[in-house]
C-alpha cells in the first residue's frame, strides 16, 4: 500500500510518497509558485537519488497535483493513481474539535472552516488541498493530522489567556499550540532511545526552524507549549517576533501603521531577519557574525536567550526534566545554537558535551556528558512519516468495521 502525504500551502504543495510495507519514502518533492505566471514541480526519487524538475504554469492546486501525479507515473513510481490508496493530509487548526488524527469527512472540513479565523493563512489552503485530492483521487481514503491536536491535553490554566473570559466563550480565544505532530514524534523517539517509557518521563522538546516552538511534555502528554492561538506567539523565529508587549499594537496604530502592515511586520519582517537585518537563514546569520556584524550577533543572542528562558520555565512547570530534545532544521543542524541554549543550565543538571555536540547534524544522538542529570538529545523529526502512519492506521481501522 502506498500512502501519499500532502501539505498544501497558499502557493506550494509539499509531498512524499511512502511504501507502507517498510515505511520507505519512494518519492518526494514540491510544487512551487502556484498562481504565478510560471511554477516549478520537482521530484526526488529516493532509490536512485535522481531529481526531476518541470517548469510550467500552475494556475491552481489541481494543476499542480495533476503534474505531480504525471511525474510519479512517468518515472514508474506508480502505474497510475489507483496505486495510491491512502492520502494523508497535514492540517493546521482544529480548534477544540479534535484531539487526534481523523478520517477526513465533510464534517471535518466544516469544522476546519469554522476555525478559519484562527488560522487564516493555513486552514483555507489545507481545505483546498483536501478537496482537490478528493477530486483527483475519488477512490482514495483520506486521513488528516492536525498541528494542534497533540496539545489538546494542556490543562486550562496553561491554555487560557488572562483576558475577559467572554472572549473564550464567544470566540474560543486561547492557546492552541502548533508543531504538535513533531513534538509528539520526537518525544516518543527520545523515550525509545533512552529505553524508558514516555509515560514516566518529563521532556522538553524544542522544534527550531524558520518557525520555532517549544513544548513541555509530562507523562507523554503536552502540558504547555510556546505558540498560542496563532503561530506568532512564543520563541523568536526566522521572521516572526514571538513574545512582545501587546500594547505595541496600539502604539503602532497611533503612529499611523495599518493593521495589515503591522501584521506583516510581526509575521514577515521581525525575528532573526528583523533584528539582524540579514536573513531568516541561520547560516547567513553565522556568516555575518563571523564577519563582525553586531546586529546579527545580537539577533543570535536574543534567539538563544529566549529559548533558554522557555527551557527553564518549562522545567519549573513540570517540577523537573529528564531530557531536553532539539529537533527541526536548526535544532538538528546548528550545534552553536544548541550550545548557547544550554549554557548556564548547569544548575538544572544539564552538562552538554562539546565534543559530541560539535559537528553533529540530523542524527539521533545523546550530546550530554555521562554525568549529566538531564539528557540533551538531538532527534530528527519526521512529521510526514507520522501522517503516513496515522492515515494508514485509520484506513485499516475503517476497513475492519
Amino acid at each position: 500500500m502506498k500512502v501519499f502525504v500532502v501539505n498544501c500551502g497558499s502557493s506550494s504543495i509539499k509531498y512524499q510518497l511512502f511504501d507502507m510495507q517498510d515505511e520507505s519514502v519512494v518519492g518526494k518533492g514540491i510544487a512551487e509558485k502556484i498562481g504565478l505566471p510560471m511554477g516549478i514541480v520537482s521530484l526526488k526519487i529516493e532509490g536512485t537519488g535522481e531529481k526531476v524538475e518541470r517548469e510550467l504554469p500552475l494556475p491552481n492546486h489541481e494543476v499542480a497535483l495533476a503534474t505531480i501525479l504525471e511525474l510519479l507515473t512517468a518515472k514508474n513510481i506508480i502505474r497510475d493513481k489507483a496505486d495510491i490508496g491512502v492520502i494523508g493530509h497535514r492540517l493546521v487548526h482544529a480548534g477544540e474539535f479534535y484531539h487526534s488524527s481523523v478520517v477526513v469527512t465533510e464534517d471535518v472540513l466544516e469544522k476546519m472552516t469554522e476555525c478559519n479565523d484562527l488560522a487564516p493563512l493555513h486552514n483555507p489552503h489545507n481545505i483546498t488541498g483536501v478537496k482537490t485530492c478528493q477530486k483527483l483521487f475519488p477512490g482514495a481514503f483520506h486521513g488528516g493530522c492536525f498541528d494542534t491536536a497533540f496539545h489538546q491535553t494542556m490543562p486550562d490554566y496553561a491554555y487560557m489567556y488572562p483576558i475577559d473570559h467572554s472572549w473564550y466563550e464567544k470566540y474560543k480565544v486561547r492557546r492552541y499550540g502548533f508543531h504538535g505532530t513533531s513534538h509528539g514524534y520526537v518525544a516518543q523517539q527520545a523515550a525509545e532511545f533512552l529505553k524508558k517509557p514516555l509515560a514516566k518521563l518529563r521532556v522538553i522538546t524544542a522544534h527550531l526552524g524558520n518557525g520555532s516552538s517549544i513544548a513541555a511534555i509530562s507523562n507523554g502528554e503536552s502540558v504547555d507549549t510556546s505558540m498560542g492561538m496563532t503561530p506568532l506567539e512564543g520563541l523568536m523565529m526566522g521572521t516572526r517576533c514571538g513574545d512582545i508587549d501587546p500594547a505595541l499594537v496600539f502604539f503602532a496604530a497611533r503612529k499611523g501603521v495599518s493593521l495589515d502592515d503591522f501584521d506583516k511586520l510581526l509575521n514577515k519582517k521581525s525575528g532573526m531577519m528583523g533584528v539582524g537585518g540579514i536573513s531568516n537563514d541561520m547560516r547567513d546569520n553565522w556568516k555575518a557574525i563571523h564577519e563582525g556584524n553586531k546586529r546579527a550577533e545580537l539577533a543570535m543572542k536574543m534567539f538563544t536567550y529566549r529559548l533558554k528562558k522557555y527551557i527553564g520555565a518549562y522545567a519549573a512547570a513540570m517540577g523537573g526534566v529528564e531530557a531536553i530534545i532539539f529537533t527541526g532544521g536548526i535544532g538538528e543542524n546548528d550545534w552553536d545554537v544548541r550550545k548557547m541554549a544550554c549554557e548556564g543550565l548547569e544548575y538544572m543538571g544539564v552538562e552538554l558535551d562539546p565534543d559530541k555536540n560539535k559537528g553533529l547534524r540530523s542524527k539521533l544522538a545523546d550530546i550530554s556528558k555521562p554525568s549529566s542529570k538531564v539528557k540533551v538529545l538531538v532527534v530528527p523529526t519526521n512529521e510526514e512519516l507520522v501522517i503516513a502512519r496515522e492515515s494508514y492506521r485509520l484506513y485499516n481501522e475503517t476497513k475492519k468495521r
